[in-house]
């Protein structure tokens, strides 16, 4: 015991002092645990304004309903992982009456923080007027430094996690836009604290890193490594069905070990689908974009091709069109669409693009009126990120996925849910074949 303590001292020295919220010991990995208790699983979604289905379509939980549970729920601890936030109206530069689920939002996390009970920890791409304020009155607030850790990227995650028991991860963002004005997509998980502590892992990365000075470890401490992956996803009981899941995180030096990388899960997904892959995200480029030179990146690309090709997976990708769709990405995408055309060949690889109708005064709102989701749903999987689709994302760029495998049809399936969620876009009078752009 006494050898064990002065390795555990020695650990914290040479490290740096790391400022974890949860203490670690050096003296072994992570204890191995599985879901004993039943989970709730909730496939959530934003529907902007003007944007109208049939009476029969499906429709799931609105975001803002699922971060209202959360808010609800917490009562003493609430992590909330952000590339920006402008939840209040005045945050820009034309808004309409739309803002005001974003501003309960904020109102109902300023009470939070105000009243001192629940203690909130905001790591965050940059600083904003939003997280100022609620520093102010007690909440906690890191922003890693991408360009110092990484030399590139950002924070692009959207997570919550409530006494790290209850997670949302999905594409909507701490936006009073993302509620009314752009379409998301995400999952809640409530009463399900082995996802809620692996999820808080993730977290905690982010908070050591967004400590002024602070380096990416050689080596990340036990406490924070996880056995529940790819190789060894963790059985869930959820909503009278049962499933396997783990959570992916990117860039991969922010993944300690067993955590299973993002683009790790997406080929994984990718490769495990018998029959379909439906894929519906906002940007897909095989390509660098974001650091010069630009530089070719084709490893999504390659697994599609190929899944189509060898195995004659049915392949439908969804991608957005809206006033700052990248140009590239139109003839990448007709590249990839145009495979169904061969003549010696049957792939069935199909590409559209998703157009979110606005009005004239939707159509002031800045960066709005877009489909901004990122999943993809297989016979096998269901995947739900927060990145979009270039290597950025998954070189340089923090962000998560949760990941479930049910090949079953149990109409409590969340996988199937999200099947029907998908066909009801593809199928929907919004989107049109990516050869009429």
């Amino acid at each position: 015991m006494m050898l064990l303590t002065i390795l555990t001292v020695m650990f914290v020295a040479v490290s740096g002092n790391l400022n974890y919220i949860h203490s670690f010991d050096i003296s072994g990995a992570e204890e191995e645990f599985k879901c004993a208790q039943s989970c709730k699983f909730t496939l959530v979604e934003s529907v902007p304004e003007n944007l109208t289905y049939p009476a029969t379509a499906p429709i799931m939980m609105s975001t803002y309903k699922a971060h209202k549970r959360l808010l609800e729920r917490v009562k003493k601890t609430l992590y909330l992982s952000s590339c920006y936030w402008t939840l209040l109206g005045s945050d820009t530069d034309y808004h309409d009456y739309s803002s005001y689920e974003g501003e309960d939002i904020f109102k109902n996390l300023y009470a939070l923080a105000s009243a001192g009970q629940v203690s909130i920890k905001i790591a965050q791409n940059n600083s904003n007027n939003d997280t100022g304020i609620l520093k102010s009155v007690g909440a906690e607030v890191r922003t890693p430094n991408f360009e110092q850790l990484m030399h590139a990227g950002i924070l692009h995650t959207k997570m919550w996690i409530a006494d790290e028991a209850h997670v949302y991860i999905g594409s909507g963002n701490f936006d009073w836009r993302s509620y009314t004005q752009t379409k998301e997509t995400g999952v809640l998980i409530e009463d399900c604290p082995c996802l809620g502590e692996d999820a808080a892992k993730i977290f905690e990365v982010y908070w050591y890193l967004g400590k002024p000075g602070s380096q990416i470890p050689q080596h990340w401490p036990p406490s924070l490594s996880t056995s529940i992956n790819i190789s060894d996803p963790t059985a869930v009981n959820y909503n009278n069905t049962k499933g396997e899941v783990y959570i992916s995180s990117s860039p991969p030096p922010f993944c300690p070990s067993g955590r299973s990388n993002d683009i790790d899960a997406i080929v994984n997904v990718i490769r495990s689908a018998k029959k379909f892959i439906y894929i519906s995200v906002m940007d897909y480029l095989p390509q660098i974009v974001y650091t010069e030179p630009r530089v070719y990146w084709p490893v999504i690309d390659n697994e599609l091709r190929k899944a189509a090709f060898n195995s004659g997976v049915k392949v439908y990708l969804l991608a957005s069109h809206w006033k700052h769709t990248l140009q590239d990405m139109y003839a990448f995408l007709r590249s990839l669409d145009q495979l169904h055309t061969a003549r010696f060949h049957k792939i069935d690889i199909f590409v559209k693009l998703f157009t979110v109708p606005a009005d004239e005064s939707q159509a002031k709102i800045p960066y709005s009126r877009v489909d901004h989701s990122k999943y993809m749903v297989t016979d096998q999987h269901a995947y739900i990120g927060t990145s979009n689709w270039s290597g950025d994302y998954f070189k340089y760029t923090g962000g998560v996925g949760f990941i479930l495998r049910q090949a079953d049809e149990d109409p409590s399936n969340l996988r199937q849910q999200l099947v029907q969620l998908f066909l009801r876009d593809w199928n929907s009078e919004y989107s049109q074949h990516v050869y009429r752009f």
